[in-house]
């Protein structure tokens, strides 16, 4: 019966993406087929309606659309322009500064906002056109942007270290998964520089020499400080715990429009649009995280992550091949499955399995989101990728080539990741949080 519900959960389910269902849709009416297998129809329809309402009645999930309403706020805030200044600062000396600017402006804008798409589209709406100006290869322009954009995903805050951590049932920290998601982060957008460096040293391009007076830096600093203030303000007060993590994204979105008002950059029109889009966002993630529980509840009912579990074992009992595996399986699943269905999906399945074999549960939780943090690059799903095109104009079989260096160094450093735990590990552990 466990086999036969495995084959009846996953087949039912790629059935209907393959016919266009929503993805919320086709989980939820996977894992009613799942359970149809061993329940009545009365006990089935009791049984789905308890476990759609249960599984969002958590406290937790308040922060997901306080941090979503805050990045979009800091959206339309004006402060990409601020961030691209002084990211400018820090690339002008490497080789491919415009590329390298572009980089280190993702990463900071993709940590306020918590979004791969909004740092890709505000920064890269702005870059573009100076990259066309400057002559600067426009495939791999938009291959740097798309592929640097994805380190916000998890540096914090944001959201999907949260999802994880409630899916786990509060096993991962969200305090102690924001920490260690700093270095992981940070290689994301380093691996991107260290291969525009190399093509742009290749191809010689021009490297800024010219020096800047104080004055110039600390006006380009002063203007950048405000928007940086709310990592510090965020994460530094749930280290010192002075407000939870939950708390933390409501004084996100008050910080995020106190600042926008100071830079006049919001209206009543616009915060109307704001929270309307916030609302639809949230909405959208919450009915997928409810439909998502009833798959959930279905794999544990037929003993579906047990099943996978002695799989996996009669293969290696080993831990570091169960986690080359896991890495591998996830690769191809990024490709074909946007990040949250992806985590929603296999996060019960595998949770259990890795920790059982002694992986600590913060470290998966950051091997997970830096593996499919990848795949929202990749076609045919690769929502990240079509934005960049979009911004830039560049046909997508254009932006592969370029792609195919920068996701081997990124590789590279999800092995880093995954078989050294003292890189996502070491911050929380300093800080007493794991």
């Amino acid at each position: 019966m466990e086999i036969i519900s495995f084959f009846v959960l996953f087949l039912s389910f790629f059935f209907f993406l393959l016919i266009g269902t929503p993805i919320a849709v086709g989980l939820g009416i996977a894992g009613l087929m799942t359970l149809s297998l061993q329940m009545n129809f009365s006990e089935l329809v009791t049984t789905t309606g308890e476990t759609l309402f249960s599984s969002l009645n958590n406290f937790g999930f308040l922060a997901l659309p306080f941090f979503i309403l805050a990045g979009n706020i800091m959206n339309q805030g004006g402060i990409a322009r601020r961030l691209i200044n002084f990211a400018m600062l820090i690339g002008r000396r490497i080789p491919g500064s415009l590329w390298q600017t572009n980089i280190v402006a993702n990463m900071l804008f993709g940590s306020l906002s918590g979004s791969a798409i909004a740092a890709a589209t505000a920064i890269g709406g702005i870059i573009t056109p100076m990259a066309k100006e400057k002559k600067y290869d426009m495939p791999f322009t938009t291959a740097v942007n798309a592929a640097s954009s994805i380190s916000g995903m998890l540096i914090p805050p944001t959201g999907v270290f949260i999802v994880y951590s409630l899916i786990t049932g509060g096993g991962a920290s969200i305090a102690a998964l924001f920490l260690a998601g700093y270095i992981p982060g940070l290689i994301i957008g380093l691996s991107v520089m260290i291969v525009a460096a190399i093509y742009a040293k290749k191809n010689n391009y021009p490297v800024s020499k010219s020096s800047i007076d104080l004055n110039s830096f600390l006006n380009v600093l002063w203007g950048a400080l405000p928007s940086l203030m709310l990592i510090i303000i965020v994460i530094g007060g749930i280290i010192g715990g002075v407000f939870t993590a939950i708390e933390a994204s409501g004084i996100a979105v008050i910080y995020s429009l106190l600042l926008s008002i100071m830079y006049k950059t919001i209206t009543w029109k616009s915060l109307s649009k704001i929270l309307y889009d916030s609302a639809l966002s949230s909405a959208v993630i919450l009915f997928l995280i409810a439909c998502s529980s009833v798959m959930s509840w279905s794999m544990t009912f037929a003993f579906i992550p047990d099943t996978v579990a002695e799989m996996l074992i009669s293969f290696s009992d080993n831990k570091y091949v169960i986690l080359a595996l896991i890495n591998i399986t996830l690769l191809i699943v990024g490709v074909f499955m946007d990040m949250s269905p992806a985590l929603l999906i296999f996060t019960p399945i595998l949770y259990p399995i890795v920790t059982g074999l002694g992986v600590d549960p913060v470290h998966f939780g950051v091997i997970m989101v830096y593996n499919l943090s990848m795949g929202v690059v990749t076609p045919p799903v690769g929502t990240v990728l079509f934005v960049s095109c979009g911004i830039s104009g560049e046909k997508i079989t254009k932006v592969i080539k370029p792609l195919l260096p920068i996701f081997l160094v990124q590789i590279i450093g999800l092995l880093l990741i995954t078989y050294f735990p003292v890189l996502s590990l070491a911050l929380p552990q300093f800080f007493g949080l794991n």
